[in-house]
């Protein structure tokens, strides 16, 4: 009886040393749950001793265990294909087989929407890089890719039952953007109208002949001459892995079916990259016409072909936010924004990187406040400078515009904006980019002016140090 014990107890303290001893053999160098993994952590700092090295090492430790990958997909697959639960903290297990991408689920839902300001911001942002665009002769169009489960709810799990409202982020901001004026593509009631399912059922995104789908409605909105892929013939795969079932099922994941058209491609793309997920892409076409900026997300990867094959020149670009020099670099004639629904937030909180105009006003300011705004500076960044701030809530309407008289003279209308402090969003923020030479560096009088339905009024005035972006 006491050799079996001690057997047992040298069985059980090698099982659980297995992981740690199996690091030196097999190691985790990669995670399939889209993030990064720690880094071992150093004893000694430029601070000195490292204080937390023990729990960084825990955390290095829980990431890179030996067999990680296989004890995470086999747990997976108990909770999956038994209990229909997920155990990846993105990704949610629906039925029949279909995943769904948890970072959507507020919106399907109808939970934590933006306020009607915040709608705004985001419109009338849209609509002043129009106006810009236009000016410069440079066609614009802005498109949102639905969520999946925006289109195709019916093997969302139970949390159908706590859905608030169906008028969500979506729907509340398209009659803002019809509004302001903003030239629109609404892929959402497109995609509603087709039987045919046009999204892969085990990653977030749609498939080719969606994104074929998605990439006629926009050249089609722009009046953009292209080869429509409604006809066009196509080879099925079941060979693709979706970005959901990477990250549920590891080592164990299920190929589905994919599009591939038989066209052949004009495109050449300029330099090296890994894939239609690198941050830009640089392509040409010798036998078409025109020249395209797409700012684009995940969605807009695999749009990347068709626009690439209809243009003779097209720069699609993952960066945020957007910078509107690359529209004077590459003599774009057309620029497409395309986001997806879920990032609709995240677009209120980064406005574009384009220099302000200055604008006449039609009524000198009344004075309201002195002190009706904060947090407002201007930063050096290179040879332009930012400046930022918030008005406070009293001193704005739903709908009205900010403006900032720099020294007494030249006037620019700010960018709206959503500004993160602390745990809060405050939705009154503002952002203006101006040439370097455009303010003085000893100091400045910078006055905010709010326009609401009583007219112009300054909210606030105060002498501003150029402070240095380190």
């Amino acid at each position: 009886m006491k050799k079996c014990k001690i057997l047992y107890s040298i069985l059980f303290f090698a099982v659980c040393l297995l992981p740690s001893l199996g690091m030196a053999a097999s190691k985790t160098e990669t995670s399939s749950e889209n993030r990064e993994l720690a880094q071992f952590p150093s004893l000694v700092t430029e601070e000195g001793l490292n204080v937390e090295w023990l729990p960084e090492a825990g955390e290095y430790f829980q990431d890179h265990f030996a067999f990680r990958n296989e004890l995470v997909t086999a747990n997976a697959l108990i909770n999956g294909k038994l209990l229909g639960t997920s155990t990846a903290q993105g990704v949610i297990q629906g039925t029949d087989n279909w995943l769904y991408y948890k970072d959507s689920l507020n919106d399907f839902l109808g939970l934590e929407l933006l306020s009607d300001r915040s709608l705004y911001n985001i419109a009338h942002t849209l609509s002043m890089m129009q106006e810009n665009l236009r000016a410069r002769g440079v066609d614009f169009l802005f498109t949102v890719a639905p969520n999946k489960n925006s289109l195709y709810p019916e093997n969302m799990p139970y949390y159908d039952s706590f859905k608030v409202t169906e008028n969500n982020n979506l729907a509340r901001l398209v009659p803002y953007l019809e509004k302001e004026g903003v030239a629109y593509a609404d892929l959402y009631q497109a995609f509603k109208g087709e039987e045919e399912i046009l999204y892969h059922e085990r990653d977030s995104h749609w498939n080719n002949k969606g994104a074929a789908f998605a990439a006629d409605i926009l050249m089609d909105a722009l009046g953009k001459e292209h080869d429509s892929y409604e006809e066009e013939a196509y080879e099925v795969r079941k060979d693709y892995i979706g970005d959901l079932d990477e990250m549920l099922y590891p080592l164990a994941t299920t190929p589905e079916e994919e599009i591939y058209y038989e066209k052949t491609l004009t495109y050449a793309v300029v330099g090296e990259i890994e894939s239609n997920f690198d941050p830009r892409i640089t392509t040409v076409n010798p036998v078409k016409e025109g020249s395209l900026v797409m700012y684009r997300d995940s969605f807009g990867n695999a749009l990347v072909p068709f626009f690439a094959d209809a243009y003779a020149n097209a720069y699609f670009s993952r960066g945020v936010p957007y910078q509107l020099s690359d529209v004077d670099t590459n003599q774009a004639d057309t620029v497409i924004v395309e986001r997806a629904e879920r990032f609709l937030p995240d677009m209120a909180q980064s406005p574009p990187i384009l220099y302000g105009t200055s604008v006449k006003l039609e009524e000198e300011p009344k004075s309201l406040a002195l002190d009706g705004a904060s947090d407002v500076q201007i930063l050096r960044q290179g040879n332009q400078v930012q400046l930022t701030g918030r008005v406070k809530e009293e001193y704005l309407d739903t709908e009205s515009p900010i403006y900032l008289r720099i020294n007494g003279a030249a006037v620019y209308e700010a960018f709206p904006m959503n500004i993160t402090v602390g745990e809060e969003t405050d939705d009154g923020g503002f952002c203006l980019y101006l040439p370097a030479q455009a303010v003085i560096s000893s100091g400045n009088s910078l006055e905010v002016l709010v326009e609401k339905d009583d007219g112009l009024n300054i909210v606030y005035q105060s002498e501003l140090k150029e402070e240095t972006d380190q």
